[in-house]
Order: structure tokens, then sequence, then C-alpha cells
């Protein structure tokens, strides 16, 4: 399975890790996933998502069914 968010889409973030004597070397920004369990009000079922915790501060603040519509996506298939 993948690292990505079910929500989002986010994924991982190419970047450099740089020593004290400025040796660059490539890494992996991980994406931060959580397993969540939610209530979806609408459907008035658990919903089971892999999502970020950028993602799932949203959800907080503006609510599962809103948030999934303002990212195109369709929470039956969950």
């Amino acid at each position: 399975m993948s690292r990505v968010c079910d929500l989002t889409g986010a994924r991982a973030n190419n970047g450099m890790a740089v020593s004290h004597s400025h040796i660059r070397t490539k890494k992996l920004q991980q994406v931060n996933l959580q397993k969540r369990r939610l209530w979806w009000e609408e459907g008035n079922r658990w919903i089971n998502l892999r999502i970020s915790t950028k993602a799932l501060k949203s959800i907080q603040k503006v609510g599962l069914g809103k948030f999934a519509k303002s990212q195109g996506i369709d929470l039956k298939k969950f």
C-alpha cells in the first residue's frame, strides 16, 4: 500500500538532507498518515480512512461531508 492520503491525495516530497559540511543527499519527506474511523453524518455510518493530519485538522474544522465534497471525493466508495 502506497503512502497516499485518501482525501487530499498528498504524497511524499523529494528533499535534500544537508550535513554540517553541506554534503547534500536525497531523502523522502513522507506524509504524516493516520488510520481513522470517522462518522459520516450524511451517510449515517462510520468510514475508515487513511488520511493526513492536515486533512484531519480540516475535517474537524469544516466537517467530513463538506471537506470531501470540496476535494471532489465520493465517500460512498469507502
